[in-house]
């Protein structure tokens, strides 16, 4: 039996999808404050050491909205630009509540953090020596590559091998000479393995990995383990969502035995990031067109890949629903396999490739789950298409506009016209 994860959640309460695109356009993120504040107090519950903090990682969604949320239920947050550190500023987060974790950044960055009073990571050697260069006798926190990758795809395994990211363990020394060239002060190691973990076991192996090498460093304010934590993508297939009770007390035991033998008062952080944001979020979208070719039945959507970039760029599944007239329509024995396109030149253009839904009709409406994190926060105007707008269900059933959708004025505002 199909679980419709709207309905179990009670996702719109008293807004049903036509209504909401009625009021706001298609397509449409939808957003449900709810669930938003839910997922992030799983995460600050996570572990009982009493010096442990999450980090939303900005990038799975940066509207400043919903960063305010966040910030209200007591998480910090991590930065990969100079542009999610003014968001993040923007949302009221303080420079202590900031972490910078840039991946190949010029000196102008680098000083936009260090200005600001934000502590920064470095992610490799000549990093960390262009910071010692611009900010002799500063703090600074250190990526490392514990050698330990995962991912759901091959280009969002974030160490390891065969990966852009991190300090290799056998640059370790290096790194330390050139923190003493430079008088720096390092008070803090972080790492990122990979995203969307729903098994915990390599992510235990690379914390006992990262806390290995710290012995190593002596009086470290911080260790922070990365994010990754992923959300069950198929739960119409009875995928299971990861142990966060198993998770958790595996890692309670870890750091509390770790910081014992350490002998220092010391915080541990993690990245969440998809965790926190993606079951927060559906993409609407409205069915215009329906054609049979080579035995394929394509539904074509205002859903492009300029919208929802994750299936074209992982090949990430999303589960959908579809509403006729406000309502849910229920999978039965009418059920045809279709192929969901977008509105993209683009033969890649495809959202959901042979999937089994309701028999579709002109006007239906197309419910991508599970769209909160890495949807709009890579959205783009290609082929000149709008942005859809983004809107929140309060949690008092309310709905409110945090973004509006792009206008046609938007597509020319930053050429120079004579």
């Amino acid at each position: 039996m199909i679980k419709y994860f709207t309905i179990e959640n009670n996702f719109f309460g008293e807004n049903s999808p036509k209504k909401l695109l009625d009021t706001y356009g298609s397509p449409l993120y939808v957003y449900n404050e709810q669930i938003l504040r839910r997922r992030c107090q799983d995460m600050l519950s996570l572990v009982s050491y009493p010096k442990f903090i999450p980090s939303f990682s900005t990038k799975a969604n940066s509207n400043v909205k919903l960063l305010q949320i966040i910030k209200e239920e007591g998480l910090y947050a991590d930065a990969m630009s100079p542009g999610e550190i003014y968001v993040l500023e923007s949302a009221g987060f303080r420079p202590e509540e900031i972490f910078f974790i840039p991946n190949n950044v010029s000196k102008e960055e680098m000083s936009y953090a260090i200005d600001r009073g934000i502590l920064m990571s470095a992610d490799s050697l000549s990093q960390l020596e262009t910071f010692g260069q611009i900010n002799s006798g500063g703090s600074v926190a250190l990526r490392l590559n514990p050698g330990i990758g995962i991912g759901h795809h091959k280009k969002v395994i974030t160490a390891g091998l065969d990966t852009k990211f991190g300090i290799n363990l056998e640059d370790v020394e290096i790194a330390k000479d050139i923190i003493s060239k430079y008088n720096l002060n390092l008070v803090g190691l972080n790492q990122h393995i990979g995203s969307l973990f729903l098994d915990s076991t390599p992510f235990i192996e690379s914390v006992k990995n990262l806390l290995d090498i710290a012995r190593g460093f002596k009086n470290l304010q911080f260790i922070d383990f990365g994010g990754g934590f992923g959300i069950p993508y198929r739960k119409q297939s009875g995928e299971n969502p990861l142990d966060l009770k198993q998770l958790g007390t595996r890692l309670t035991s870890i750091i509390t035995s770790w910081a014992r033998d350490y002998g220092q008062d010391i915080l541990f952080k993690i990245e969440p990031g998809r965790y926190i944001v993606a079951e927060s979020g559906i993409l609407l979208g409205t069915v215009h067109s329906i054609k049979e070719n080579g035995g394929i039945t394509y539904i074509g959507t205002d859903i492009g890949f300029n919208t929802i970039m994750r299936p074209v760029l992982y090949d990430a599944h999303h589960d959908i629903e579809v509403y006729r007239d406000g309502n849910l329509l229920p999978s039965g024995k009418n059920d045809k396999k279709v192929t969901i396109v977008g509105n993209i030149c683009e033969s890649g253009d495809i959202i959901s490739k042979d999937i089994e839904l309701p028999n579709i009709k002109l006007g239906d409406i197309i419910g991508i789950i599970d769209a909160g994190a890495y949807g709009y926060s890579m959205a783009s105007n290609y082929n000149n298409r709008l942005r859809p707008a983004e809107v929140l269900i309060e949690n008092g059933g309310q709905t409110s506009l945090i973004r509006r959708r792009d206008t046609l004025d938007d597509l020319l505002r930053n050429f120079t016209l004579t």
